[in-house]
């Protein structure tokens, strides 16, 4: 629910997103910014996974909502959007991805973090290898 949304956003230092289609297809364009989460320093979305279904699924979304809508939903407008809100750095797949490769993604991104304790900085270097 949204109300959830908020409660994780609002009471985190960094949010992982891990999911099919695009972040703000989960989460209501007007509830986000209305938010304000400055204690939310590091946003990583790792959304963009498109399968058959989930395709048919934001295509289905998508009919109902105008040309204007869609467009703040791809990764930059997400970005400067989640940035507006407070949040501090965002980290974010631009393109449209497997699962596969999401989850090579994700390895890399806790490893070079948690594992290695390298800079944000330092662990986008490594994912752009």
């Amino acid at each position: 629910s949204q109300a959830e949304w908020e409660q994780l956003l609002t009471n985190c230092s960094a949010f992982l997103f891990y999911g099919m289609e695009r972040f703000l297809s989960h989460v209501l364009l007007d509830w986000l910014v209305a938010m304000n989460i400055p204690k939310c320093r590091l946003v990583i979305l790792l959304d963009l996974v498109r399968s058959q279904q989930s395709y048919q699924r934001i295509a289905n979304s998508d009919f109902h909502k105008s040309c204007l809508r869609i467009a703040l939903e791809r990764p930059t407008e997400t970005a400067m959007l989640l940035s507006l809100t407070g949040v501090g750095s965002v980290l974010a797949v631009q393109w449209y991805t497997s699962l596969e490769e999401n989850a090579e993604r994700l390895e890399t991104l806790f490893e070079n973090l948690l594992r290695f304790g390298k800079t944000t900085g330092q662990t986008v270097h490594a994912l752009q290898k």
